[in-house]
C-alpha cells in the first residue's frame, strides 16, 4: 500500500480541525475589535494575536506528529486487518471507540458467516464426492452391458456414456479447485507416462471418429502434479477430438518442456481466441455444437495457474488449433 505524502496527512488534519481553527480566528477578531474600541495600541493587540498563532502552531506541530504516527499504525494494521484487528491503537475519543466497536462486531459477524459457509461447502464437497463414486457403479454396469454386443447403436451409446463420465469428473474437479484445501503432490514425473494415460482413455473416441493420432515419446520430465496435469491433457484431447471431424491430432513435447497439442479441426474464430479461457464462454463453435459447457478450458486455465504452468492457444478457422502448455519451471539451487 502506497504511503501518503506528509502534506496530504497535514491537509487531512487541518480539515478535521477546521471548525476549531475558524473559532480561534473568530475569537481573535472579537478581541481585536473590543481592544480597538478602548483605543489600545495596535502593537499590543497584534503581539497578543501573534502569540496565540505561535502557540497554536506549536500545538499543531505536536498534534501532527501524533496524528501521522497513528495514521501509519492504522495503515500497517490494514495490510493484515483480518488477523490484527485486535491491535488497533487506543481510541482518542468516543467517536473512535464507537468505530472500533463496530469493526469488532463486523469481524465477529464475518467470522460467523465464513465458518457457516465453510461448513456448507465442506458438506457439499462430501455430498458430491459420494455422489460421483456412487454414480460410477451404474455407469460401469451400463458400459459392461453395452460392450456385450458390438453394434453401431451400442458404440454411439458408449460414446455418450463416456461424455457423462467426463462431465461427472469435471463437476468434481470444479469443486476441488474451488476449495481452500488442495491435494496437489508436486514432484518430477515422466511426461510421456501422463500423456499415454490420456491417449489410452481417449483412444476409443479417436477410433470412433476415424481421427489419426500422432505422438512420439519425448523423454521429458516435468515438475508438476500428475493427476491434475492429466486432467488438463484429457480436456485438451477432448476438445481436439470433438472439433476434428476428419484429419489428425498431433502431440509433441519439446526439450524445453513445451507441450503442443495440434488438431486439424474447424479452428477458432479470431475474435473468440482471447476469451476461450473465460468461464462459460463457448464462442461461435460452442454455440453451433450446442453441447459445449464453456467450462473445460476455464478449468484447464485454473488448474494450470495452480500448477504454475502457462497455457495459450493459436488457431485459424478451418485450419485447426494448437494449444501450448508451458511446463517449464526454474530450478532453484541451495547455496
Amino acid at each position: 500500500m502506497k504511503e501518503e505524502r506528509w502534506y496530504h496527512v497535514l491537509g487531512s488534519l487541518l480539515w478535521q480541525y477546521r471548525l476549531a481553527g475558524i473559532t480561534l480566528v473568530l475569537y481573535i477578531g472579537i478581541f481585536m475589535g473590543i481592544f480597538s474600541l478602548y483605543d489600545l495600541e495596535t502593537e499590543a493587540v497584534l503581539y497578543a494575536a501573534a502569540l496565540c498563532f505561535l502557540f497554536t502552531a506549536v500545538l499543531l506541530a505536536f498534534r501532527f506528529q501524533i496524528y501521522r504516527n497513528r495514521h501509519r499504525e492504522r495503515q500497517r494494521i490494514l495490510k493484515n486487518v483480518e488477523i490484527q484487528l485486535e491491535q488497533l491503537p487506543e481510541p482518542e475519543n468516543l467517536v473512535e471507540a464507537d468505530y472500533q466497536d463496530m469493526l469488532r462486531e463486523l469481524k465477529t459477524v464475518y467470522d460467523r458467516n465464513l465458518t457457516a459457509w465453510q461448513n456448507e461447502r465442506r458438506e457439499s464437497m462430501d455430498y458430491y464426492t459420494t455422489w460421483v463414486h456412487q454414480i460410477k457403479t451404474p455407469i460401469s454396469v451400463m458400459r459392461m452391458n453395452l460392450q456385450g454386443e458390438d453394434t453401431d447403436e451400442n458404440r454411439e451409446l458408449l460414446a455418450e456414456l463416456f461424455r457423462i463420465e467426463q462431465y461427472v469428473g469435471m463437476a468434481l474437479n470444479w469443486l476441488r479447485l474451488g476449495s481452500d484445501s488442495t491435494d496437489f503432490v508436486f514432484q518430477e514425473y515422466d511426461l510421456d507416462k501422463i500423456i499415454r494415460q490420456a491417449i489410452h482413455k481417449y483412444a476409443p473416441q479417436f477410433i470412433r471418429k476415424r481421427v489419426r493420432l500422432f505422438y512420439e515419446p519425448s523423454g521429458v520430465r516435468v515438475l508438476t502434479d500428475e493427476k491434475w496435469l492429466l486432467f488438463i491433457i484429457e480436456q485438451l484431447l477432448s476438445n481436439a477430438v470433438k472439433y476434428t471431424q476428419a484429419g489428425s491430432v498431433t502431440i509433441t513435447a519439446t526439450p524445453d518442456k513445451i507441450l503442443r497439442i495440434t488438431d486439424t479441426g474447424i479452428g477458432i474464430a479470431p475474435e473468440d481466441v482471447p476469451r476461450i479461457f473465460e468461464k462459460g464462454f463457448t464462442g461461435y463453435n460452442g454455440r453451433a455444437d450446442r453441447k459445449s459447457t464453456g467450462l473445460g478450458l476455464y478449468l484447464c486455465r485454473m488448474t494450470a495457474d495452480r500448477l504454475s504452468h502457462k497455457i495459450s492457444v493459436e488457431s485459424e478457422p478451418g485450419a485447426g488449433t494448437t494449444v501450448f502448455l508451458d511446463l517449464h519451471t526454474d530450478r532453484l539451487d541451495v547455496e
